[in-house]
């Protein structure tokens, strides 16, 4: 287990149980504290400002989207460290060319990714100053 990576904390949010579950149970094996949840609503009621080391947010979720909800975060706490998941080319285009611009690309992490390049990702995410 990497010392660096031991106790973080990490919120992720996915409509998907499935992926929830995936995420969590890698995150976990390698050290990090995860808070997993697949109603956005109740992710954002649970949100525990200066908390987390990273948040992980599905971009395409039913009743309130990954940007949404980005927006509702960044209100509770303006030092979030946020990234977005996304399996859908068309609709990471979409927003990023509209309303979300100015997110750096480097924020977003594509589905399907394998846990050893997950949990480099996540690793680059936490270390970099978003």
């Amino acid at each position: 287990m990497d010392e660096k990576i031991k106790g973080k904390r990490i919120m992720v949010v996915d409509d998907e149980s499935d992926l929830t579950l995936f995420f969590s149970m890698s995150l976990e094996y390698h050290g990090f504290e995860v808070e997993a949840f697949n109603d956005p609503k109740k992710a954002l009621s649970n949100f525990k400002p200066d908390y987390y080391d990273l948040i992980i947010l599905d971009i395409k979720m039913p009743d309130m989207d990954g940007f949404e909800l980005y927006e509702k975060i960044r209100k509770i706490d303006s030092k979030a460290k946020v990234c977005f998941l996304t399996a859908s080319e068309l609709y990471y285009k979409e927003f990023r060319e509209k309303e979300y611009n100015a997110i750096d690309k480097d924020l977003f992490i594509r589905k399907p990714i394998a846990n050893e390049e997950l949990i480099k990702e996540i690793d680059r995410l936490i270390e970099n100053k978003i």
